[in-house]
């Protein structure tokens, strides 16, 4: 890429250089001829003026100095040189000028130039001045050595620059890529900066946006894998211990059996609900089905006295009368319901005491164990907190639910550890 870029910039400095010089070249040429023969008509003029009227009659001549490398001569009407240098016998464009006529003109290896004498309107001689084609020639090629030298400078001048603005224009993609691998490497932490180029810098905008959604579509992924194993562990478990009581004792009423099993299965099929809602890039759990908090209390004590009581510990639901009527988005709060009572019972010790209560514009349900929390409570609902078997992954899930749902969850107290669940009235 950068090679590239220097390619393409010396490509560039180069054919604008051709289009500069050449022209330029040209004008110079064209100019050192037209100046050397005005030089050469200037030369010849200072010597008509020296030339006397006497000169038809024999008088010498003085001519002023010429050119070093030229020469200058003064003819008379027979075309014989009297006085200076020049070819013995004049040539064409002396009898031209003879004619009276001013006479400039290239000729062979020589520039010259003739001007008539005249005494009033007789012509009584003629002054020619040349030179050499070879020495205009050489300024010539002296200026255009000089003018290579400047494009060559420029062109160094321009590589230099292009190799300079190709390291400004690479370096940005350079990192770029290598953010890039980094990503694919695995670290979705990775960003691009910004270098201010306007497009490289839309490019990493473009670029950090997609890792960001990557992160995030993986996080659900891989979240919704640890919340799905989270949930769906308890209410197997419920279902797998009722059947296997069910059959081992033949005085069971199996339609009890049945329906209590029928009411784990639902409860798991609303699991998968709520678990595949947080799973979407932006998850927004349905709380179109409410059911009043005091069944949704009773299932839930139903679920959870036995595995709390197979551990020796008690399950207490204390209800406020007023409260039991009361709607609450049913699924949503039986998964955070559930989550604190497992937690209760892997972390907690004694009695579980679940209580409702009805604070004016919200319900309030606590969770409450005799144990004492042990963790951060800064940091008690992010995920990975313990090492248990959960993994840090239920409180974390709690409340991910009850932001979803519009509901706060909270540490009331750390001793007893007693988390609060506040859901706002439905009207």
């Amino acid at each position: 890429m950068r090679q590239r870029v220097v390619h393409v910039a010396l490509v560039a400095a180069s054919v604008a250089l051709v289009l500069l010089a050449v022209p330029l070249a040209l004008a110079i040429r064209v100019s050192f001829f037209t100046e050397e023969r005005g030089e050469l008509q200037r030369d010849a003029m200072a010597a008509v003026i020296r030339v006397s009227p006497g000169f038809a009659v024999g008088d010498p001549v003085e001519l002023p100095p010429g050119q070093s490398e030229g020469q200058l001569g003064v003819y008379d009407t027979a075309l014989r040189l009297r006085a200076g240098s020049g070819p013995g016998t004049a040539d064409a464009a002396t009898r031209r000028a003879a004619a009276g006529t001013v006479v400039q003109q290239r000729t062979g290896g020589e520039l010259l130039a003739a001007v008539p004498v005249s005494q009033g309107e007789r012509v009584i001689g003629v002054v020619r001045a040349s030179t050499s084609t070879r020495s205009v020639w050489n300024r010539v090629l002296l200026a255009w050595a000089a003018l290579l030298g400047a494009v060559l400078i420029a062109l160094a001048a321009a590589v230099l620059v292009a190799r300079r603005q190709a390291r400004v224009l690479t370096a940005p993609l350079e990192s770029l890529s290598r953010t890039s691998q980094a990503v694919a490497d695995g670290d979705l932490a990775a960003r691009a900066a910004t270098c201010g180029i306007t497009e490289i810098d839309q490019v990493a905008r473009t670029h950090n946006v997609m890792v960001q959604r990557l992160a995030r579509s993986l996080r659900h992924e891989q979240n919704f894998t640890a919340n799905a194993s989270h949930q769906l562990r308890t209410p197997l478990t419920g279902l797998q211990l009722g059947l296997e009581a069910a059959l081992a004792s033949p005085s069971t009423h199996l339609r009890a059996a049945i329906e209590e099993a029928l009411e784990h299965i639902q409860h798991l099929n609303d699991t998968i609900d709520e678990v595949l809602q947080l799973a979407k890039a932006e998850p927004a759990l349905p709380v179109a089905t409410f059911q009043p908090a005091g069944q949704l209390l009773e299932r839930a004590e139903r679920r959870w006295h036995g595995p709390l009581a197979q551990d020796g510990r008690r399950l207490h639901v204390a209800l406020d009368p007023a409260a039991t009527a009361l709607p609450v988005p049913g699924r949503t709060t039986e998964q955070i319901l559930d989550i604190l009572l497992d937690n209760a019972r892997r972390h907690g010790r004694g009695t579980v005491t679940v209580t409702l209560r009805d604070m004016g514009a919200a319900l309030a349900l606590d969770i409450a164990d005799e144990g004492a929390l042990t963790l951060d409570a800064k940091t008690l609902f992010e995920r990975g907190t313990t090492t248990g078997p959960g993994k840090g992954i239920g409180l974390a899930l709690a409340k991910d639910l009850a932001d979803a749902a519009g509901a706060r969850l909270r540490l009331t107290q750390p001793a007893p550890t007693t988390f609060t669940l506040l859901l706002p009235h439905t009207h």
